[in-house]
């Protein structure tokens, strides 16, 4: 009678798998991370080119995200997905290529938000929101890299970067909201509150990454 032992191949071909999710993870976050980068040069450097490219890049975020989803699921049906430590991390997975699903959308808002603003002078306070721009890239980049190094503590890190950025939208709303000089259109002012509000959600949403990067590590939620 032979003890055929078929755990050790079906579990070493579900952590190749996996790993596999998590660089695709990865390389979806570096092109999110790049229309970031795209973004601030559209909105701040008034780069038409780079708007434009904006929609290019959020079809390639798209692909990786929906592919992703799937490769996710197809790990969940895998009979080696019964330890908890292997069920958050692919779970934590499905929810991190949402959040940066969500971040890549927001630069493309950005950079649609760039285009109508074109024909308009720079206004006063745009560097203000590039500085905020800026920490919002600088959040992403630190999200990204608590997921390839799956470091716990790096991830909630990110949670101060957001207060931050949450006392920039602050301060800038009320700049924009109460303009006693305004002259012209009102246009201009429209679209930096959306333009701020869409980097708020950006933060909020790499903050969310951070998260669920301690939450694979410990198994607590924060």
């Amino acid at each position: 009678m032979f003890d055929v032992n078929v755990t050790g191949p079906v579990r070493g071909d579900f952590d190749r798998q996996i790993l596999r999710v998590q660089r695709d993870v990865l390389r979806m976050g570096a092109l999110v991370e790049n229309s970031c980068v795209l973004a601030r040069d559209a909105l701040c450097d008034r780069n038409l080119d780079a708007a434009q490219r904006l929609k290019a890049h959020d079809k390639q975020i798209d692909q990786f995200y929906r592919q992703i989803e799937i490769d996710c699921m197809n790990l969940f049906t895998l009979q080696s997905t019964g330890a908890d430590a292997d069920l958050r991390r692919i779970g934590a997975f499905m929810q991190m290529v949402r959040d940066l699903e969500r971040i890549g959308d927001y630069a493309e808002d950005i950079g649609e938000v760039a285009i109508k603003l074109f024909p308009y002078p720079v206004h006063p306070l745009m560097g203000r929101i590039q500085t905020m721009l800026d920490r919002c890239r600088s959040m992403v980049a630190m999200s990204l890299l608590s997921v390839s190094n799956l470091d716990a503590a790096s991830g909630l890190e990110i949670k101060q970067k957001d207060d931050a950025i949450d006392s920039d939208y602050e301060d800038l709303y009320a700049l924009l909201a109460h303009q006693t000089n305004l002259v012209g259109s009102v246009e201009p002012t429209v679209l930096l509150v959306l333009a701020i509000r869409y980097l708020e959600r950006m933060a909020d949403h790499a903050t969310n990454i951070g998260k669920r990067v301690a939450y694979i590590v410990t198994g607590e939620r924060t």
